[in-house]
């Protein structure tokens, strides 16, 4: 009996396993291959698979009833091989599809997803994922994410901010192609600087960050990838318009010089043509904006040494207020309540690394960038001026120890200056900020499943002194398909309150300003873990996350009084506690849907007294389907938020008819829109806020902009109802060389 169950597994195993197939898997970035870690590999039919190691290495048993093998990786189209040698060694490269073009046989790129190779938890929103809805701009890009939620500031000026982890976009460093950008007085206004025809891709960074690029990153970064010009479309246009009056256009020409030098032209026109005012409150719902914006960058690749450098330009103009104010007129009670914001920003930037040809593990890199901005504005009857120089110079060094480059390091030193000027009335704020740092950064590769990056930088701060900056993150590969995060680490930031906050002078609150208000500073721990689950011939990814934002010192933003909003350092605690759950699964082929839901437990100690930090939803909740036709030629976009309710600053102070609730109710926004694919060319079509929710009366007082009571900074939900959408999109390929 033994033998014959011993022959009846042999001839199992025999007809099971063949011969074992070995290879690598690789990706191609800059025209050079890089080893992908983590791809998942599997015989088309079975349940034998295997994933590739941090060489993108992997070895993987054939059995007998099947020759197809599949590569499968989030972020990448699917690829299948037929082995039909045995013996044969394998080289696969994944590759990413593109929007515009020919059809593509394989499966769709997924728009976001959680990089693998990161240490740090770090979410890719790719070009595709920014054409699934209106993304005329930064802002806009955020629609289809979990992570991120973006809204209006206040009722008047067209502000925008982002949340991260619960807390406002100030707490998170913005930059453009890793250069720390968008601070103080471009804060308010920032995320419309960036039109989205022009963004390759988007990494939000949640938690604490390398120290390589600054202390200033609290709750974590969002870094902005503009188009380059080796890998562009010859010529690309995009020309948006919206039921609400506005129109954009996008033109972007990419030139290839030779085979080391390109460059880069965009420019970007934006203008609002009609007076909205839905809740007949005599306001504009938004204000008239007119912006120029022009970019031109330039790109050097040679064998060992790359530079990038390029001029930005934006002039913008917004109007708003009562539609009956005179922009010509004399700014005084006789004529109607107007805002007037004119923006001028000029920026540079220069980037140079070296790869040292004899040791590749080494290099010598520098960034160095220069930005001017100036604002000339009033709101009602309140001037505000102001100018600010900014500076960024970093030199850093990578190498590894002893050659090993599973055990590599940082070493560098940075500049930061910025001078701000401001008017307001006839008060003058002037402040020069001066920081000197350096810094030292670990990475390391342990056991092949443990990847460390810890990193310490000092910097002396011409105002607070000297300031210490911890970070650490981890990375632990449980399984080929199951990773654990873990970071912790500190921030700093100076607030320049008046420049960052420019948008609440349009209220008849009075703003006081602490003498005495200190860097805000903060601890920020976080984990997470990403499960793929393979089902079918697709991978569900699953994201877990925790993340706490503990402050030693903050600005609290005091607007407990209906007639003031104070400015003061924090007595007591404040943090923040977001949970979040998100799934991404593409169903069937071509159609990707994703769920999410976020809890938020935000508290300041505002006046005394613990308290829900004010105008921040208790949760969030996201479903996005997106489904592409099998000849890829519609595409179907459907994203539904669901948002909590929350906590409004008291005002009890005003008259009965003045007064709001003490809470905002849960509300939903759904958007959709539909895209038509042809060769070279493609149309759009979309509806935001289907159901037309809007906050009621966002404007207090708005009937006597000039009296006590005028305020429109109380703003929790959209101020715009429902906007149809149509746009078009061209564009002509590169030759391949």
């Amino acid at each position: 009996m033994k033998k014959i169950t011993g022959v009846i597994i042999m001839l199992v195993v025999m007809n099971t396993v063949n011969a074992q197939i070995s290879g690598n898997v690789y990706e191609m970035q800059d025209s050079k291959k890089t080893e992908l870690f983590g791809v998942n590999i599997y015989w088309a039919g079975t349940n034998i698979g295997t994933t590739s190691d941090k060489n993108g290495k992997f070895k993987i048993d054939k059995p007998l009833n099947s020759s197809i093998l599949v590569f499968s990786f989030v972020g990448y189209n699917a690829d299948s091989v037929e082995v039909k040698n045995n013996k044969q060694i394998l080289e696969v490269i994944l590759s990413d599809s593109q929007i515009l073009g020919e059809v593509i046989i394989g499966d769709r790129q997924v728009g976001t997803h959680y990089s693998r190779m990161e240490t740090g938890s770090v979410q890719n929103i790719t070009g595709a994922e920014l054409c699934k809805a209106a993304c005329c701009n930064l802002s806009e890009s955020f629609e289809t994410n979990a992570s991120v939620d973006a809204s209006y500031s206040d009722a008047t000026t067209g502000a925008k901010q982002i949340k991260l982890l619960g807390l406002a976009g100030k707490y998170v460093q913005m930059m453009t192609e890793n250069i720390p950008n968008f601070y103080g007085l471009s804060q308010p206004y920032a995320l419309g600087y960036i039109p989205g025809p022009w963004m390759e891709s988007i990494q939000v960074s949640k938690g604490t960050s390398a120290v390589i690029n600054g202390y200033d990153a609290v709750t974590g970064q969002i870094n902005v990838e503009y188009k380059k010009p080796g890998k562009s479309d010859l010529l690309f246009f995009n020309q948006f318009f919206s039921s609400a009056g506005k129109t954009e256009t996008n033109v972007a020409a990419a030139v290839k010089l030779n085979p080391n030098w390109s460059t880069m032209i965009f420019a970007h026109a934006q203008y609002d043509l009609l007076d909205i005012d839905h809740n007949k409150d005599g306001f504009s719902d938004f204000p008239k904006i007119a912006q120029n914006n022009f970019f031109n960058r330039w790109d050097y690749f040679g064998n060992n040494l790359t530079i990038r450098f390029g001029v930005k330009y934006i002039n913008e103009t917004r109007k708003g207020g009562q539609f009956t104010h005179n922009f010509d007129a004399p700014n005084d009670t006789l004529n109607p309540y107007g805002i007037f914001i004119n923006s001028e920003r000029l920026e540079a930037f220069y980037k140079m690394g070296y790869v040292f040809p004899e040791k590749t593990y080494q290099s010598l890199a520098m960034i160095a960038n220069f930005t001017y901005h100036n604002q000339d504005s009033y709101y009602g009857l309140t001037d505000f001026d102001a100018t600010q120089n900014s500076g960024y110079y970093n030199l850093f060094w990578q190498s590894a120890f002893a050659g090993n480059k599973d055990h590599k390091y940082n070493a560098g030193a940075s500049l930061k200056y910025e001078n701000l000027n401001q008017i307001l009335n006839d008060s003058i704020l002037d402040g020069i900020e001066i920081v000197p740092g350096a810094y030292f950064q670990y990475t390391g590769n342990l056991f092949d499943k443990l990847n460390i990056i810890a990193g310490i930088r000092a910097d002396y701060h011409n105002e607070f002194g000297v300031l210490i900056t911890p970070r650490f993150n981890m990375k632990y590969n449980i399984s080929g398909n199951v990773t654990w995060r873990v970071s912790a680490g500190k921030g700093y930031r100076k607030a320049n309150v008046l420049a960052e906050n420019s948008f609440l002078l349009a209220s008849s609150r009075e703003i006081y300003i602490a003498n005495d208000l200190k860097l805000e500073e903060a601890w920020n721990f976080g984990t997470n873990l990403t499960w793929y689950i393979p089902i079918g011939d697709r991978d569900m990814a699953i994201n877990a996350e925790y993340y706490r934002t503990e402050f030693l010192n903050q600005i609290i933003a005091d607007f407990e009084n209906v007639r003031t909003v104070r400015f003061y350092n924090l007595d007591g605690k404040s943090y923040s506690n977001t949970y979040q759950l998100e799934a991404t699964y593409q169903i069937i082929k071509g159609l990707d849907a994703t769920a999410a839901f976020r809890y938020n437990d935000v508290k300041q100690t505002i006046g005394g007294v613990l308290m829900d930090s004010p105008l921040t939803s208790k949760y969030k909740g996201l479903v996005t389907m997106s489904y592409k036709t099998p000849l890829e030629k519609w595409q179907f976009d459907f994203t539904a938020q669901f948002n909590g309710g929350g906590r409004i600053p008291s005002t009890a102070l005003n008259p009965p008819h003045h007064r709001l609730d003490t809470e905002f109710p849960a509300y939903n926004i759904f958007n959709a829109q539909i895209t038509k694919y042809f060769k070279k060319w493609e149309m759009y079509l979309g509806c935001e806020n289907i159901m037309n929710f809007t906050q009621m009366h966002p404007i207090i007082a708005s009937e006597n902009p000039f009296g006590d009571h005028f305020d429109s900074s109380l703003i929790w939900g959209p101020v715009h109802g429902r906007k149809f959408y149509l746009g078009i999109r061209f564009a002509i390929k590169q030759t391949e060389e």
